[in-house]
């Protein structure tokens, strides 16, 4: 499940990467509101999503986010609750503001890696099975990125004083 943006409404939405499903989760209350623009319903139903999948049995589990909302342990919290019951790896991000909140929920079971494919591989070998492809995969996402960088190098300017 990763936040993203609905394609027909700009919305922030949360899409189920196994289904392709986007589960809106804002609602738009026009210019100057400053009233929650959050949609409880949208993100109940992408959290039971999430909650089927890992009780029919998934590898891992990839959620946008441990955030404010589940910090108040509501959210998407259930699902979080879910994998961990079943002993299913889950990969989310953690934002500097909840890392305490997340620390207290996790516990010893959280481990921090940087957002970088060679850490986050490392991590993923303590839990894949040899034969799961996800090497392959990852392998081929490395080499489109040279193939990128090849083509279109990146120039780093720094600023002098």
């Amino acid at each position: 499940m990763i936040e993203t943006r609905c394609p027909r409404s700009n919305l922030r939405s949360l899409r189920d990467l196994r289904t392709g499903t986007d589960y809106v989760t804002e609602q738009d209350l026009g210019p100057g509101s400053t009233a929650c623009r959050l949609i409880a319903d949208g993100i109940m139903d992408a959290c039971a999503s999430v909650q089927r999948q890992i009780l029919a049995g998934c590898d891992i589990v990839i959620l946008s986010k441990f955030g404010k909302l589940e910090a108040k342990r509501t959210g998407l919290v259930a699902a979080f609750t879910a994998a961990v019951e079943t002993e299913t790896p889950v990969l989310t991000a953690v934002s500097p503001t909840f890392v305490e909140q997340w620390s207290r929920f996790a516990g010893n079971l959280a481990a921090y890696a940087p957002p970088s494919l060679i850490p986050l591989n490392a991590w993923w070998a303590g839990f894949r099975r040899p034969d799961d492809g996800v090497a392959e995969a990852a392998q081929e996402i490395s080499m489109q990125k040279q193939r990128t960088q090849q083509r279109f190098p990146i120039v780093q300017a720094s600023a002098t004083h």
